[in-house]
Formats: C-alpha cells, structure tokens, sequence
C-alpha cells in the first residue's frame, strides 16, 4: 500500500519491518544534546541508562559475563545443543529442558539500589561526540561511500576511536538508526575490497543483533529461534546457527528456554512420568540484553510489590469510610488498593473517575498520593477533572477533599482540549508525566535513598508502558508504596518493546478492578462496540458521528480540510485548533504529510523560513522515541526552533528539527494515544486497508470527546477488520518470568 504505516509494534515474529529510523519514531535518535541544556528528554535518558547500569551490576552479581571472543559453555551451550536437538527432532538434554522449580515468595523484599535523581551537572558530564572524533568518521564514511551526514550519530553510538572501531568492523554502522543491511554491505565492500563476503562473522552478528532490533521496534523483547534463523537466512546469512552463537559469545544477545505450558491442572506424578515430562517441548528465544535485563527488574519489582505488605496509613475504619462514599467500582478500587500492594484497573475515559476518587481518598488519609499519566494532554485533563471534583491541588495538600463528587459521569471529564502551548490548567495539580516523574521535573521527587517520594502511586495510560519505562518506574518505588496500573486494554500498545499492562492482566498475580462505567452517549456506545468486534450503527442526533464517504485520495484530502477549517467549527461548534486529524501513516497520498501541507497551507501559510517551520504552526515533537509533545512554533534563531509545548518552552537544536519535529494537525493513531480533543476527524482512505486493525480503530475513534467524522474509502476493510484483525502477537518472557509469583 502507498500509505506509510506508522510503527505499531505489531510486526509479525521472525519478520520485523522497517528501518530503525522509520517515521513512527520520529527520528528521535539524533545528534548528542549540547551538554550545557537539560532538558526533560536528556533527563529522562539520564535515569533511564543509570538504571539500566544498575540492573546490570546486578545482573552481574548473579551470572558472570560470557568471556568476548570465548566458546560456548554450560548453560548457553546446552541452550544451543538443546535448539539442534528440537529442530532435527531428537531429545533434547534433561538438564536443559528440566524446568526449574517455582520461585520462593518472598517475605521481605531485597534490597534495592534506585536511581538517583539526575542532576544538570550529571547531563552536563556527557558531553556531545569530540569534533576530532567527528572528522574522523567522517572521512571515513565519505571514503566507504556512505553519507557523511551520519558521522555525529556513528561518533555518539561507538564513542571514542569510532572511526577506528568502524574501519576494524563496517558492518557497525547498522547500530545506527536508518540504515540497512544492504547499505552497510555497500559500505563494507568499499572499505574492504576483497576481504568483504557475506560469511564474514562480522557481518553475521552484525545482522543478528540488527534483526533482534527490529524486532524491538515491533514490540517484541525477544525472538524464537526459529524465526531468528529464517530471518538470517533471508538476509544472506549463510550459516544462520553459527552467526547466532558468535552474537551469544560476544555478549551481545542472551538466549533463553521457556518450556511451553501445559494446559489444564497438573496432577501429581511419579518419578517415571517426571522423566516423561522432561520431553515436553521448550521455545528457545534470544533477546538483547537490554530489554531480557528490563524484563527481569520489571517481574522483580513487581513481586516486592505484590509480596510485601503496603504501608499501613490510615486505619481500616478510615479506609473503609472512603470507600463507602466513593461506591460503587470506585468504592471497590479504594478497598482494594487499602490492602495490597499491586492494582490493575480497567476501564474507559469514564472510569477516570475512579483513579481520581482514588487519589482524592489516598490524599485525604495523609498518603502523598500522585498520578502519572502518558502525555501532557492527559495530565492536563485528569488534574483538570481532579480540579472539578474539588480535590486538593497543591503538592502537600492533605486535607480532605471528599472521594468521587456525587454523581459522577463522564460528564466530569473536561469537554474542550488544552492548548498545546498553553500552561497546565492545574499547575500544583499531584498530576505528572510518567517521563517528567522519571526524570525528576514533574512530580514529588525522590527520597535520599533514590526512590520516589510517595505512598501511592496511580499510572493512567498503563497499555502504553514498555517494558523499560515500567522496570523504571517499579524500581524507584519506595518499600511500602501502592501501585495502581489503570487503563483501556483495548487500546494499541506500547511503541517500545513489550506488553507489560496486557501480561499482567493475563498472569493475574494481584487484584483487578474492572470498572462498570461505560462511556456515555452515541461514542461511547460506537467506540465500546469496537472493543467487542462489532461497528455498530448508532443514533446521533446531536450529530456526534458523521461518516463522509471518499473515493480517491484527493478527495479525501479536499474533504478533510473542509471538515477542519469550515464544516466541524460551523456546525458543531469546534475551532480549528481543538480538531485532531488521524491518519493510518506518515508517507502516501493520504499521510500525515500530504495532510499536514494541505492543514497548513489553509490555517497557517507561510513561506516554512524554519525548516519548514513558522511561527504559530502546530506541531509535535518527539524528544525520544515514543514520546510525543504536542505544540506550537514560537520562533527560530540561532539556538535552534523555539516551540512552546504544554506551557513550557522548549528549544530544539537545529540539526535535529527535521528528524524530531513534525507538524501536528494530523497524527497517527499511536500519536494520539493517550490524548483526546473535542472533535476529531480520522481518515481512511482506500490504500489503508491492511493497516486497520480493531485496537487502531478502537484507538482513533476513542479520541473523539464531543464529535468524530470519519473520512470513509475503505467501505468493507473497515467492520472486516473490527470483527476479523485482533493486536498481533508480541514475543515476550514477563509471563514466564511472572509464573513463579502465581505458583506461590
């Protein structure tokens, strides 16, 4: 299809798509940031790779490291005897498939070592790439034919000597984003000459930790074996096995068995059947260490959560009153949240409600209760509604404040969206941003132990946590501290690799609280058939879903304009500026792109002096992957594009608009998740077919608060793929690490 897809992380195992530098991350792998600035995105990056050196410090501790350039030995080895075993359908070794027994619950949890909150002098430290060292590059890549505009990219991936690391070993260039194997094979014949083929062992790894990559950007923490060798073999791989166990023995991936679970009870058995069940099958995956290390801190600190008993503020009769005013699944969620550690909370835009009687309660007892959601449009609008139930606002505000205002709806939710450049309407609102919380410029801060500084801790937008966020966040919770993952698990997952919210829905180690508030009106009855597999008709009178049929691309473009500018602020009564476009993908005809010049070009002209840019044009930048800050262009000087997003101002620096800003009046759906405006218009034109899924359009058509048009041109794809095109499948081992925790 001509309409580029955005990455949805739904790419089927064995067979990632895309390049690394695809449009759905928004290049946001750019150019080392000046070491002067902190910013929330270099902050952010800053806790997040201090926990990941903390997890592998103790990763360490546990396994010692696999000796570079050594042999295959004990478990790794028997691992891969174990794979050769599988494939060619002899038994596999007993003391490779024999399946460890369950996991000891734990009483008391262990000791852990948090991140620290990060300082401006520790960003300041990480300075951008040496120009010397960016030179060097550089010329080497001019040399090997490549484009020399990737030298700050290469200079910041290898570090110091990358041009030597790089002329020692071509096939390097392939960790940076964008480029492909075909493209680092033409780089490598230019510098190598004769030497280059394609059984290089360089070029073998090379590729092997490129295709567990792309799986990552499709979601999955890891890849079968199988799969992983098909997919080296259509790479040109010759010897797929053998260029798997030099990435293994390089220590640049891990590979693990999982035995594949058995259905129905498990009934005692005898010393014979024990033997008997050591021929069960296993599945082999191989992951890089970055995300198999997440996923492990992540069952870890969710089995202290779980394991230990939460801190007991306020007594059972205070509880229990909270509760009883709350009623109803709020009432429900109070009670279970005052006696465990670990709360799962499902439900709509309306049972927003719920968190926010949560945190009104919590608050009211003297808990340093806050609330963390995706993005700033709905940390917008979640302190908005906590304003409007008349809870406390200020950060150390304890007083009570009720539980759910009486009568409490939907209607409680905000119905006009903030501005993108406008201040939060709450600003002392115990409301952050799960990045602003990490990095320490939203929230309560953390305690001199390094752990965050609350009791309770509610994460709106749970669906969209990846895996390493999650480890983060779990981690830096203090002993004693509630966590509540709330969200609508119909909705698209994560960019990021991982599917935490829907693993621990399905492993039930803790409570859930299915909420019993549906979403009022004709689009909460149209989007909460969606979510079922059914696109019903419904009745609006109030005009709440129009569907405007298109049969080429051109009118589709013509007609999406026409309902942005003219139609949706005439007769519905919605500004411009309050409209969200959604669209399945970047490039095509009818993408972002094609949308956004033609918005433009009617809502704001100009000549684009900044990059494409000028002032008062709406925008979204995404300062890492995954990340997307809605706002607008304020100016352009020297520094770099100046963007006001959320009230704050953010500079971007020049060499990375192009691969980090993006103009906003159209999105994707993973764009807008976690955000919804008053009217929204979501277009589907005729060669978006096979990117429809039921999450996509449960996703866009649930962004709409008071009016959704849809730009119809794929007549029968649209209920096929509600009724018929379920979430793909991701791979991942969260499961399997959480199954000890249910056995106990």
């Amino acid at each position: 299809m001509s309409t580029e897809p955005e990455t949805t992380g739904d790419a089927e195992p064995g067979t990632p798509t895309g390049g690394a530098g695809t449009e759905a991350t928004q290049g946001a792998e750019a150019d080392a940031p000046d070491a002067g600035q902190v910013s929330e995105a270099e902050a952010e990056l800053r806790a997040q790779q201090a926990e990941r050196e903390r997890i592998e410090r103790r990763k360490a501790e546990k396994k010692g490291p696999v000796e570079s350039g050594g042999k295959l030995s004990g478990k790794a080895a028997d691992l891969l005897a174990a794979v050769r075993a599988v494939e060619s359908g002899e038994k596999p070794a007993a003391t490779v498939l024999a399946e460890p027994g369950p996991a000891p619950r734990r009483s008391a949890p262990e000791p852990v070592r948090r991140p620290q909150p990060v300082t401006a002098e520790a960003v300041a430290t990480s300075a951008a790439p040496a120009p010397e060292t960016v030179r060097a590059v550089r010329g080497l890549l001019g040399e090997g034919g490549a484009p020399e505009a990737l030298a700050p990219q290469v200079a910041a991936a290898l570090g110091e000597g990358a041009d030597e690391q790089l002329r020692a070993d071509p096939w390097q260039l392939l960790r940076i984003a964008g480029v492909r194997p075909e493209q680092a094979d033409g780089f490598a014949r230019a510098l190598l000459g004769a030497e280059c083929g394609p059984d290089d062992e360089r070029r073998g790894r090379a590729v092997t930790v490129w295709l567990l990559e792309q799986a990552a950007l499709a979601g999955h923490t890891a890849l079968e074996m199988p799969a992983l060798l098909t997919a080296l073999a259509q790479r040109g791989v010759p010897d797929p096995d053998r260029a798997v166990q030099d990435t293994i023995a390089e220590g640049e991936a891990l590979v693990f068995q999982d035995a594949l679970e058995e259905t129905g009870a498990a009934p005692a058995r005898t010393e014979e059947e024990d033997a008997e069940a050591e021929e069960r099958p296993v599945r082999v995956l191989v992951g890089l260490e970055r995300y198999a290390l997440a996923e492990e801190s992540l069952a870890d600190g969710l089995a202290r959560l779980v394991n230990s008993a939460p801190k007991q503020d306020g007594s059972t009769e205070e509880w229990e009153r909270a509760a009883a005013s709350a009623q109803g699944s709020a009432g429900e969620l109070i009670r279970t949240v005052a006696a465990h550690g670990l709360v799962l909370h499902t439900g709509g835009e309306a049972s927003l409600a719920e968190p926010a009687a949560l945190l009104h309660a919590a608050r009211s007892l003297g808990l340093r209760a806050w609330a963390a959601t995706h993005g700033p449009i709905g940390r917008d609008r979640f302190a908005t509604l906590l304003g409007r139930s008349g809870g406390p606002t200020g950060p150390g505000t304890n007083e009570a404040a009720g539980t759910e205002p009486p009568g409490a709806t939907a209607g409680d939710r905000p119905d006009r969206a903030v501005a993108a450049d406008a201040p939060p309407p709450a600003a002392h609102s115990p409301v952050a941003t799960v990045a602003g919380l990490l990095s320490g410029l939203e929230g309560p801060g953390r305690d001199a132990d390094g752990a965050l500084d609350l009791d309770l801790l509610v994460v709106l937008d749970a669906p969209q946590l990846d895996v390493e966020t999650a480890a983060l966040l779990t981690e830096s919770l203090p002993d004693g501290a509630r966590l509540v993952l709330a969200g609508d698990p119909g909705v698209l997952w994560s960019v990021g690799p991982g599917r935490v919210f829907a693993d621990l829905l399905a492993a039930r180690i803790c409570p859930q609280v299915a909420s019993r508030r549906p979403d009022p009106g004709p689009l909460g009855e149209l989007v909460s058939g969606i979510g079922i597999g059914e696109l019903n008709q419904v009745e609006a009178p109030g005009k709440e879903v129009v569907i405007v049929p298109v049969r080429d691309a051109g009118e589709a473009v013509h007609r999406t304009v026409q309902l942005v500018v003219d139609s949706v602020p005439r007769a519905i009564g919605v500004p411009a500026e309050e409209t969200q476009v959604i669209t399945p993908g970047h490039g095509g005809a009818v993408g972002t792109r094609a949308l956004n010049a033609a918005l433009k070009e009617r809502l704001n002209p100009g000549p684009g002096r900044f990059g494409g840019f000028d002032p008062g044009d709406r925008v979204v930048h995404s300062p890492v992957p995954g990340r997307v800050l809605p706002g607008r262009v304020v100016t352009a000087d020297a520094e770099g594009l100046h963007l006001s997003c959320g009230g704050e101002a953010v500079v971007v620096p020049k060499e990375r608009v192009e691969q980090s800003v993006r103009h906003g009046w159209a999105l994707t759906a993973h764009q807008a998740v976690g955000s919804r405006w008053p009217a929204v218009v979501v277009v589907l034109p005729g060669d978006a077919a096979q990117a429809l899924s039921r999450p996509w359009v449960y996703t866009a058509f649930g962004r709409a608060d008071r009016h959704l048009s849809v730009v119809h041109g794929v007549e029968q794809a649209l209920p096929k793929a509600v009724a018929e095109v379920p979430a793909k499948p991701r791979t991942t081992r969260l499961p399997v690490l959480l199954a000890p925790q249910v056995a106990g």
